[in-house]
């Protein structure tokens, strides 16, 4: 069995919760992402996304000088490197994300595995993950 170490990002960008939505934002658009873990230190703290920023700040009139801790999720899921891809994949498929941080044993952040990146090891991996994109009735639009 192949382990998420195999198939994550470690390259993972990184914001402080005291840094501002703006930084977190031009760093999305620099690696071309909408999520990014928030530490303190190598320490996982939470994670922010392009909507968290958009619905937490913007719709709520906070500017782009508000920091990354008023926009943040700090309840987060996470694997760790040594996981089975088979396993981590019925997890994210049950709590319906699309990415995870990675940790090490210690909990200290060592990457990011996103639905993609588990898509691409086999045809058996993509139909495990497709309860992920099954929509659900709290963020269904239509």
């Amino acid at each position: 069995m192949k382990k998420i170490s195999e198939v994550m990002t470690r390259d993972a960008k990184v914001v402080n919760p005291t840094d501002t939505i703006q930084d977190a934002a031009k760093l999305m658009k620099q690696c071309d992402c909408g999520v990014l873990p928030v530490g303190d230190g190598d320490r996982l703290v939470g994670m922010i996304t392009d909507r968290d920023i958009a619905v937490r700040c913007i719709a709520d009139g906070k500017g782009p000088d508000s920091k990354v801790r008023d926009a943040m999720s700090h309840e987060v899921k996470y694997c760790f490197e040594d996981e089975d891809i088979s396993h981590v994949c019925a997890n994210m498929s049950e709590i319906q994300v699309r990415r995870l941080p990675v940790l090490d044993r210690n909990k200290r952040l060592v990457g990011i595995v996103s639905l993609s990146d588990l898509a691409r090891q086999s045809a058996g991996t993509a139909k495990a993950l497709h309860g992920i994109v099954r929509p659900s009735q709290q963020h269904n639009q239509s």
